[in-house]
Order: structure tokens, then C-alpha cells, then sequence
């Protein structure tokens, strides 16, 4: 959870797209984002593999109205509703684009190619049936940000009975880069246009949290060492963890929501 779902970024420039906030390339690019190339395969209608903004456009005239996040985990079957075909891809890749409007859901493969310090990314979105029904166990905006200010304090607390930030250089240097993670977030664009303030409020607040529970979790870090206290480190960190899984897809679900079409 430190950085960016690549579906989070489909989702919300693709929510920009569909209401005509933005170019059909400004999309596809913002959702390429660092990666080399995304293609979307077994679209209706499509033969072969197409770019992201052939993809867009055809799933608007299928009629896509609006893209929603799925982030779910074992157990936790986060945005999904089915079926189980399309869970279980979307449980394996941890992510998945479910459509409005048409009965499509889009989960990404992602292939890493070329020599260490020059790896190219190659993102395969796959095209698949999904049932129409209301999502699982995403929670409204307010609901989540709710959520979220105790799951902070969570995480603070087990970050200090961890004893991570005096737990050797590995440690602070992890500490280190959550810091500057933060101070590195200020001021992006978090989101696409057309999202409502809260909603990145929310997300910025859901990403830290997620940031300090796998710094809290690492597992050569704290004075977590034998593997009950391993476990009893998960056990801890997992309902903040869901907290914030939760709140990254009520924040990227929420401009669907608000324009009324779920």
C-alpha cells in the first residue's frame, strides 16, 4: 500500500475521461504513468489486444458510465461481487477496475522485462465478465475517513510498542523514507479532476496509514523477533490494514457514487 493500485489510477482517470474532463490521451497517459506500456485484452468487439485509449473509448460505447476499485485480499473480497472467475483474478493480482453500466471488470497482469536498473513494466488489463451487483463491504466517504483517524492512532501505537524507530539503522533508514515519502506527496495531484476534496483527503490519509503499517510490519524491523511476536505483529496491523484498503476504494468509488449512477 505505498504506492499508487495501478487500478486506483484507471479508475479515476478513467472516471475523468468518461465525464469529459480530460482527453482521451491525457488519460491514457496518466494512467501509463511510469510504466512502459498498458494494453487491455478480450475487450467485446476486439479481437486482438488494443491501448488504453481504444479500450476507454470502447467500453463507453458499451456503456460504461463510471469505473470502480476493487482492492480485495484473502478473506476479504474488497469492491468484488462476483463471479467467482472474476474474484479469484482480481484476488491474485490483489486489484481490479469493476465497470457501471456494463457488465465488464478489468484485472491487471503486469510483466517486468530488460536487465536490473533498466526493467521495463508492461501492464495486460484482461477483459472479463463481472455480475452486476453492489460491491462488497466499501464503505461511504465519511464512513471511511471516521475509520481512518482511529486506524491512524492504531498504527502510531503499534509503531511505539514496536520500538521501530530505535531498532537499529535498517530500521531508521525505513523511517527515513517514510518521511520523505510524505514530504515527496505534498502538493500532487492525488487524484483525477472531477474528485471532491474529501475524497482526497481521504486517500491521502488512507496511503499513510498504509505507509506506516508496512513499515511497522517489515519484517526485519522492531523488536518483533521470534515467530509468535510475528504473528502477534500481523494480527495487530490487520485491522488497520483493511481500514485502509477500505478507505483507498470508498476514495477512488466516490465520484461514481456522488453523480448518482450506483
Amino acid at each position: 500500500m505505498l504506492s499508487e493500485p495501478r487500478s486506483g489510477r484507471l479508475a479515476a482517470w478513467g472516471n475523468a475521461l468518461l465525464a469529459g474532463l480530460v482527453p482521451p490521451d491525457d488519460a491514457a497517459l496518466a494512467i501509463v504513468g511510469e510504466d512502459a506500456v498498458h494494453r487491455v485484452e478480450g475487450l467485446p468487439g476486439e479481437p486482438v489486444s488494443v491501448g488504453l485509449t481504444l479500450a476507454l473509448g470502447r467500453l463507453r460505447a458499451l456503456g460504461a458510465s463510471g469505473l470502480r476499485v476493487a482492492l480485495p485480499a484473502p478473506g476479504h473480497p474488497l469492491g468484488l461481487s462476483g463471479p467467482p472467475e472474476f474474484n479469484a483474478r482480481a484476488l491474485e493480482a490483489e486489484e481490479a477496475v469493476v465497470c457501471h453500466g456494463t457488465a465488464l471488470g478489468l484485472v491487471p497482469e503486469v510483466h517486468e522485462a530488460g536487465p536490473s536498473g533498466d526493467v521495463h513494466v508492461e501492464v495486460v488489463w484482461h477483459c472479463l465478465p463481472v455480475r452486476e451487483a453492489v460491491p462488497a463491504d466499501v464503505p461511504s466517504l465519511g464512513e471511511a475517513e471516521r475509520e481512518l483517524a482511529e486506524a491512524l492512532r492504531e498504527a502510531t501505537e503499534v509503531l511505539t510498542r514496536l520500538d521501530v524507530a530505535g531498532s537499529g539503522p535498517v530500521a531508521e533508514a525505513a523511517v527515513d523514507a517514510y518521511r520523505a515519502r510524505a514530504l515527496a506527496s505534498r502538493g500532487r495531484e492525488v487524484l483525477a479532476p472531477g474528485y471532491p476534496p474529501r475524497a482526497v483527503r481521504v486517500l491521502e490519509l488512507a496511503q499513510r496509514v498504509g505507509a506506516l503499517v508496512s513499515l511497522a510490519g517489515g519484517g526485519g524491523h522492531g523488536g518483533a523477533v521470534s515467530a509468535s511476536e510475528m504473528a502477534g505483529r500481523a494480527a495487530a496491523l490487520r485491522p488497520v490494514e483493511r481500514t485502509a484498503r477500505r478507505a483507498q476504494v470508498a476514495a477512488y468509488n466516490s465520484v461514481v457514487e456522488e453523480r448518482g449512477v450506483g
